[in-house]
């Protein structure tokens, strides 16, 4: 048996406390999906009533839990969760499609409660059929062991449960007030390698206790995730699988009726949920396959906020770029090129570039007497932060990725195995 990897250098120190949120219980069971002796299935039981919210992969070869998904969403409720790691159920044809429909059946059974009511993600190798069965013949078990999710059974086991070549769970939460209501907001993700979300493989479930309906979460969620999982890359490679899931039980504190995403009364909530994504997108990078570094791009002076991160994008998707950093060379000439791929308006003789704070280029040629020492100081450490402005207007974006290092070849060069 393979040892597991190595701890990811970026990580934070410990899986964060999270908050108990009303009307969620969960449990994880050892299906054997793929992996031996660990926990590879999740089961969330939601409280009637819950409302539900999601981005999905935009890939033409979505896999078929995804598809399963979209249709759901559009009933705007839900019951239940299930997921696994381990097999991606994607490519998989109408076995794929019958695997869902017997393993959200069975969930339901044991929920009592509508197919459609039961979301489904799953992650892992792609074409293989997933032995639904497997998962099938422990859910009765599972769902007598649902615990509330605060308990050291609960988050933790949960973001554990649904890893892949993670080296850490990863969770966020905050709480917030709606009116004189507190209420919590908690999730989990994994993600590590095929990250470049567009709505890596990544999956990310959060849990609220406020009551919400549908369509306003969606109206937070999707922005939220614009300015999140969908300003990471790892790899550029967009996953089968990419789900995000926002779930609303309205089983918290008693808060007044929020009808719009607009209204004042959640301007907090809405702070919060972004945070969180945020957060988890965040960690999602510092756990990319081989990083040894955490990188911020920041593009300014761009024609809008989206030429700025299709820029900033190019930059942190360039391999020269990223193994430049990998090598702690400060090269920045990489990020002239990758500034110049992108395919948006630039003003090559107002281009400038900062790095760590000291500025390295500006009016399209190095500074004058530029010292490259602070620099590749800065190149040492593990936050990179790059600053680049292209000249041509007001838009902005920041994007974040990894350095690309030997290692991440190493655990893909294994992943079937």
């Amino acid at each position: 048996m393979k040892s597991s990897p190595p701890v990811s250098p970026l990580a934070p120190e410990a899986f964060p406390e999270l908050p108990a949120v009303a009307g969620v219980r969960l449990a994880t069971g050892a299906c054997g999906v793929k992996y031996k002796d660990r926990t590879d299935v999740l089961l969330a039981e939601l409280a009637p009533g819950t409302s539900v919210a999601g981005t999905l992969t935009k890939s033409k070869t979505a896999a078929a839990p995804v598809l399963w998904c979209r249709d759901c969403l559009a009933e705007g409720e839900a019951r239940g969760l299930l997921v696994n790691a381990g097999n991606a159920n994607a490519f998989t044809g109408v076995k794929g499609l019958e695997a869902v429909e017997a393993s959200v059946q069975a969930v339901a059974d044991v929920l009592s409660c509508r197919p459609s009511r039961v979301f489904a993600a799953s992650t892992g190798v792609i074409g293989e059929p997933l032995p639904y069965e497997r998962i099938v013949e422990h859910l009765e078990g599972m769902a007598g062991n649902l615990v509330p999710a605060a308990t050291p059974e609960g988050w933790l086991a949960a973001a554990s449960a649904i890893m892949t070549t993670d080296t850490f769970p990863k969770g966020a939460a905050k709480k917030v007030k709606i009116g004189d209501a507190e209420v919590a907001i908690a999730g989990f993700c994994k993600g590590s390698g095929m990250i470049a979300p567009d709505m890596a493989t990544m999956l990310c479930f959060i849990f609220t206790d406020a009551k919400l309906p549908a369509g306003v979460l969606q109206a937070m969620l999707s922005p939220g995730v614009e300015k999140s999982f969908n300003a990471i890359t790892v790899d550029s490679d967009t996953s089968t699988s990419d789900t995000v899931l926002l779930f609303a039980t309205g089983a918290g504190a008693e808060h007044p009726e929020i009808t719009s995403a607009d209204d004042p009364a959640v301007r907090e909530f809405r702070h919060a949920l972004d945070a969180v994504l945020l957060d988890l997108a965040h960690q999602v990078v510092r756990d990319g396959e081989g990083a040894t570094k955490f990188i911020s791009v920041t593009i300014t002076g761009a024609e809008d906020d989206g030429a700025a991160k299709r820029i900033g994008l190019a930059v942190a998707n360039s391999p020269l770029v990223k193994t430049a950093i990998a090598g702690e060379d400060a090269n920045w000439g990489r990020i002239v090129m990758a500034v110049g791929k992108a395919g948006e308006a630039a003003d090559r003789d107002k281009i400038s570039i900062v790095i760590g704070g000291v500025p390295v280029a500006e009016t399209g040629m190095a500074v004058d007497g530029f010292d490259e020492a602070p620099v590749a100081e800065h190149m040492k450490g593990q936050e990179i932060d790059i600053q680049v402005d292209v000249g041509v207007g007001s838009g902005r974006a920041t994007v974040w990725t990894c350095d690309l290092t030997h290692g991440y070849i190493e655990i893909n060069a294994d992943y079937r195995s």
